[in-house]
């Protein structure tokens, strides 16, 4: 006779039966969960923000590519057509809204030029010298809202300005960049410190499209609404970013030095060649020049590129090292090893070392990983800028010069300034544009995008010298910039030799034209002579219409 068949409480629980299979791998996974549930509470915060970057596609998002319409590195750069037709007729109610924005006395003055842009296959110019007039006699108009006396001007002659067939920033292309920056909801979301406006212009083509750059943003104690906030924000407007949770536990220079292997383990690290540590108030006004400048360098070795304060008091109270808000670019085998080294470069030992008599430093934590572990040194990139400067930083910004980085410009004790609407003429007249100048016959110096300055006693002094209107601190000797900016030549504020309109915003039409309005006060302190008497007893208004 046969075997006898088991019973059926036995058949039950054989591994035959389906039902008991299921059960094993039910207790198995409560095992798995239980264990993983206590890792993850005693594991600490650096590890988990690495893990979240690995692991980011859980939730199902696709990471966001170029769209097939965004341009592409090698497109050409198409020059813009505009169809605008040239009006200087004032109009009353367009007058108010200047009057009650800038908060300008009754019969404020007001100035309209058009510049035609002509690009030539020429180099770019620090300085350009023009054969026409700013200013004709009789041009400026004194606007009375009370009394108008305007409405049938008409325009003066163009100003015709010759510039480099420079690309367009629509078709950067930043694919091989990834970026980590850390900062606060607060900030993010802030009036003045939100740094939206400028990651638009260099992560986006400036029509909704990604540019191929990568960014990683970590949000201090953030909730999940003000994260979800931050990555609709910045997805719509098509940044290709991915926002993760921060903590204030954490020291601030080890959080600084957890961006490395954040960006390391991030999924779409293999398709990158440069991993960027930067501050939110990092802004990078010409995205082909950076990609141009990163094409010398082998990105297959371990290297650490950046650039050190212009404040040489800044790297001898801190170090020699990359500062990290005009950049710190790694290679993606330099970033590896950094990741290898993480936990013994943020012990206690290490982050006290990293104390400079600040607290501790990230930039300095960082520097002690590298050079403790491998026989890399910083390679110095001129024309990032970590600006450590205080007061009117006009003298940096009218010397002519094309910067890769800037950074300090949100005030808070350091200079203010508006990068984002002064590279807006990027669009017009291509990215070398920005900060060129043009002297006219009659003393005006137009700072591409920056101001437009009057030298009424003549430009008698040395324009390959940049004026120093700005300070540095705490401890100004005098020289603390020099070994950066070369010796500058004396500041013309408050001398009678110098007045500035300066921009307050930039306006793109559809038309394919740049409207800019600069502004001067009549009360500002600069603007007065050396008997501290104001060279003008109004306010007014320089509007600047560029057209191609």
């Amino acid at each position: 006779m046969g075997a006898s068949l088991p019973s059926p409480h036995q058949r039950l629980l054989t591994m035959r039966n389906p039902f008991t299979r299921f059960i094993l791998f039910a207790v198995v996974l409560l095992i798995i969960l239980g264990v993983s549930w206590k890792s993850d509470r005693i594991e600490n915060v650096g590890t988990k923000i690495i893990k979240a970057a690995s692991t980011h596609n859980k939730d199902g998002h696709v990471p966001q590519h170029v769209f097939s319409d965004a341009p592409q590195a090698g497109d050409l750069d198409i020059p813009p057509v505009s169809t605008h037709v040239m009006d200087c007729r004032i109009d009353g109610n367009y007058m108010n809204y200047l009057k009650q924005k800038y908060e300008l006395m009754d019969g404020f003055q007001y100035y309209k030029r058009y510049v035609k842009v002509n690009r030539e296959p020429i180099p770019r110019r620090s300085i350009t010298k023009l054969d026409q007039e700013f200013l004709p006699a009789n041009a400026v108009k004194q606007i009375n809202l009370q009394q108008p006396n305007f409405g049938n001007e008409q325009c003066v002659e163009p100003l015709n300005v010759y510039v480099p067939q420079s690309p367009y920033p629509a078709t950067g292309n930043l694919s091989d960049f990834m970026f980590g920056v850390s900062t606060t909801f607060q900030r993010f979301s802030g009036e003045r410190t939100s740094p939206v406006n400028e990651w638009i212009y260099w992560l986006t083509d400036g029509k909704g499209h990604s540019n191929g750059g990568k960014l990683i943003l970590l949000l201090l104690d953030a909730t999940e609404e003000q994260i979800a906030h931050a990555r609709t924000i910045l997805r719509d407007a098509g940044v290709d970013v991915d926002v993760y949770h921060s903590d204030s536990t954490m020291e601030m220079a080890v959080r600084y030095l957890t961006l490395i292997p954040t960006l390391y383990h991030h999924p779409e690290r293999p398709n990158k060649k440069w991993l960027v540590s930067c501050d939110d108030d990092t802004f990078f006004p010409s995205v082909h020049t950076l990609v141009q400048k990163f094409d010398d360098y082998d990105h297959t070795q371990q290297l650490y590129i950046g650039v050190l304060s212009e404040d040489i008091n800044n790297v001898d109270r801190h170090g020699s090292q990359a500062f990290g808000g005009a950049g710190v670019f790694l290679s993606v085998p330099l970033a590896e090893q950094i990741t290898r080294d993480y936990e013994t470069c943020k012990t206690d030992e290490k982050i006290k070392e990293s104390n400079s008599g600040w607290g501790p430093q990230g930039d300095i934590l960082l520097r002690k990983c590298i050079y403790e572990n491998t026989d890399v040194r910083l390679s110095v990139l001129h024309g990032l800028y970590q600006l450590d400067l205080y007061g009117d930083p006009s003298g940096f910004y009218e010397a002519g010069i094309k910067p890769i980085s800037l950074h300090h410009f949100k005030g808070g004790g350091w200079h203010s300034a508006m990068p984002w609407e002064y590279t807006k003429v990027a669009h017009i007249c291509g990215e070398d544009c920005t900060f060129m100048r043009f002297q006219t016959t009659d003393n005006f110096i137009i700072s591409t995008g920056f101001s437009v300055a009057h030298y009424p006693l003549g430009v008698d002094f040395n324009l390959q010298q940049m004026e120093r209107t700005f300070a540095a601190a705490p401890q100004d000797k005098g020289w603390n910039l020099d070994y950066v900016f070369d010796p500058q030549r004396p500041s013309l504020l408050k001398t009678g030799r110098k007045i500035s309109w300066d921009l307050q915003e930039a306006t793109l039409t559809p038309d394919n034209a740049l409207h800019q309005v600069f502004v001067r006060k009549a009360n500002d302190w600069r603007w007065v002579d050396k008997n501290e008497q104001p060279m003008s007893q109004l306010d007014g208004i320089v509007e600047l219409v560029w057209i191609p």
